[in-house]
């Protein structure tokens, strides 16, 4: 999302980072984009806390003190932005050129090495590197793993000769997204313009952006998940009616759908970081409604229903036949796995 300078509305946009500047388009086969910001000059503020209600946001200051806004979907995409685009600032400070697709060219990566299925063998539950909670600076880190360990699996997997060759691998999988920083001493190593942004090293941890990972007791960084039902992995989201338990109005709200735990969280859709309200989905029952929660043939179309173990009914409605369907699809099978 991109918030207009004009009307000060949010809107969705496709979004392209440059070695010099950010383009943005209405929609991603645009031929030329509706508007260009220079880097160069710029700096970055993450979290930003200028629309207290809004979650994920982050804001560019340009060098003409112009301030443009972006929300992300969620919280490691809203980082992994936020990383490059200040590395691309670094490296036009330093004179060097900044090419986020151009790992294989920078750090000479073989052509025979495939990312995509390294990260499907490093994910692997029984073979692949161990997901563990570790413990530092009073901090503990969940679902992660150190940069030591992942060098270990290159090593012993044999899928690099020696631990530099792993080394390099390790942080083209870093620099391709597969791999995310967690901590201070990996998060500064990733965001600066060093010829190894991957650590290995014992104290460096690091987590893949789709294991639920989470950190506690942080209180200096809004990464923090401290609750037990926001630990889940996003899976879906997007706005549906809700009906209300008390009058029974029909508001718009956007749902997020999490996985082990499965929770359905329901936001303003105008903006909030934090949830006004949660259903737990785990042994939920949800079917599509044909008449009316009071009974009556409904001339309300797309609605389904969600009937929790504690027997708490939640009507829902969505846009088109398609979207109900996806929806309670996503819902049976996240509710059907985790806690």
């Amino acid at each position: 999302m991109w918030l207009g300078s004009i009307f000060n509305t949010w809107k969705p946009m496709w979004v392209v980072l440059l070695e010099d500047g950010i383009e943005f388009y209405k929609w991603k086969h645009e031929a030329m984009p509706s508007g260009m910001i220079p880097l160069q000059g710029s700096h970055v503020t993450s979290p930003c806390h200028d629309f207290g209600k809004r979650m994920f946001v982050f804001r560019i200051t340009t060098s003409k003190n112009h301030h443009v806004y972006f929300q992300a979907a969620f919280l490691e995409e809203r980082d992994a932005w936020v990383r490059d685009i200040k590395k691309a600032i670094k490296c036009i400070e330093g004179g060097q050129k900044f090419a986020r697709k151009s790992t294989r060219r920078s750090i000479r990566l073989p052509e025979t090495i495939d990312l995509g299925a390294l990260y499907l063998s490093m994910k692997d539950v029984e073979k692949g590197v161990k997901e563990l909670n570790l413990e530092k600076d009073k901090k503990i880190f969940n679902h992660c793993f150190t940069g030591s360990c992942v060098i270990d699996w290159l090593v012993s997997n044999q899928s690099v000769r020696n631990r530099q060759e792993g080394l390099m691998i390790a942080s083209s999988l870093l620099s391709e997204g597969y791999l995310q920083p967690a901590g201070d001493l990996s998060k500064n190593a990733a965001d600066g313009t060093a010829e190894n942004p991957f650590l290995d090293n014992p104290d460096a941890f690091y987590y893949f952006p789709d294991s639920g990972f989470f950190c506690e007791e942080n209180s200096s960084d809004d990464d923090v998940i401290l609750k037990e039902e926001f630990r889940g992995v996003i899976i879906k989201q997007g706005c549906l009616l809700k009906q209300g338990h008390r009058r029974k109005n029909w508001k718009v709200r956007k749902f997020v759908l999490r996985e082990d735990p499965a929770y359905l969280h329901y936001y303003d859709p105008a903006g909030g970081e934090d949830p006004l309200g949660a259903i737990h989905l785990r042994g939920c029952v949800v079917t599509s409604v044909e008449s009316s929660p009071h009974g009556k043939k409904s001339d309300t179309e797309n609605l389904f229903e969600i009937i929790t173990a504690d027997e708490v009914h939640y009507f829902l409605q969505a846009a088109a036949p398609e979207e109900r369907t996806e929806w309670i699809k996503a819902i049976q099978a996240a509710s059907r796995t985790g806690k």
